[in-house]
């Protein structure tokens, strides 16, 4: 497991002693997408990211969670184009995409979800999947039948418009559009948030579903235990930089990670 020695007194992680890459350096060498030393925010002078690393492989369901602003979101957000990075790099399969916009990163293979108004609400689920498919119009028949079976109630439900579905079959809309482009990487930011905890359950099985579909997934998640339980591997942000990487379980039965970044959650 990748992390600091040696903690503060007051038991909080000091991020800057985070300096040790070489973990990062020697697993991100045949990544589908990396960030290496990330320093970004929204204003002038003002960092979320302070040193950012992140790496994610062929196949691989990646875990970001850590304590509110800690950067989680602005580091997904920055991946796809959303957030000016002022120093540091984004890199897929090989090809350097920072800052680079996101209708041309889309066309390259990432797909991103955001968190909120992530769907068309006036449009039924089927112009959504459409939406979701306009660079590739010829091959929409066949995704969305790769789509609706990992969602069969989309199929189902097809002329139903957007804006009379529940939270959850949102969600299920907003993964599913993003996936019509046959993504290389997909980008998921908090998708379980303001949703029931059946809900949330869901979503999580839903994740895996892609995943095991073969799509490569990042994810980022405000119920770090579950999003911990189905993650191959997982980073902990704090203050905009890596506090810790390591496996899902690792991180979940980790004593420090539970004390500082899980509380009693870890351990029901």
């Amino acid at each position: 497991m990748s992390h600091p020695d040696v903690p503060a007194e007051d038991g909080a992680v000091p991020a800057s002693a985070v300096t040790d890459r070489s973990a990062h350096l020697a697993g991100a060498e045949n990544a589908v997408l990396r960030c290496d030393e990330l320093l970004a925010g929204y204003l002038p002078g003002v960092n979320i990211l302070n040193g950012a690393d992140l790496y994610v492989g062929p196949g691989e369901l990646v875990g970001i969670i850590g304590p509110n602003g800690a950067g989680k979101s602005t580091l997904l957000k920055s991946m796809f184009g959303l957030v000016n990075i002022r120093s540091g790099t984004v890199t897929l399969k090989g090809e350097d995409i920072t800052n680079m916009k996101a209708h041309d990163l889309v066309s390259r293979g990432v797909g991103y979800v955001p968190q909120t108004n992530n769907v068309f609400p006036s449009l039924t689920i089927e112009e959504n999947l459409e939406m979701g498919a306009f660079q590739m119009p010829k091959r929409f028949k066949e995704r969305f039948e790769f789509v609706c079976d990992i969602f069969p109630a989309l199929g189902e439900r097809r002329k139903q418009r957007a804006g009379s579905l529940s939270g959850g079959e949102r969600q299920m809309v907003a993964m599913a559009r993003a996936l019509m482009t046959e993504p290389s990487v997909l980008l998921l930011d908090e998708p379980s948030a303001g949703l029931s905890p059946k809900l949330q359950d869901l979503v999580f099985i839903q994740t895996q579903q892609i995943n095991k579909a073969g799509v490569t997934i990042i994810m980022v998640e405000q119920n770090a235990r579950r999003c911990l339980q189905i993650c191959h591997r997982g980073y902990v942000l704090d203050q905009g930089r890596n506090a810790y990487m390591a496996s899902g379980r690792e991180l979940i039965n980790d004593p420090k990670v539970i004390e500082l970044y899980l509380g009693t959650l870890a351990r029901a």
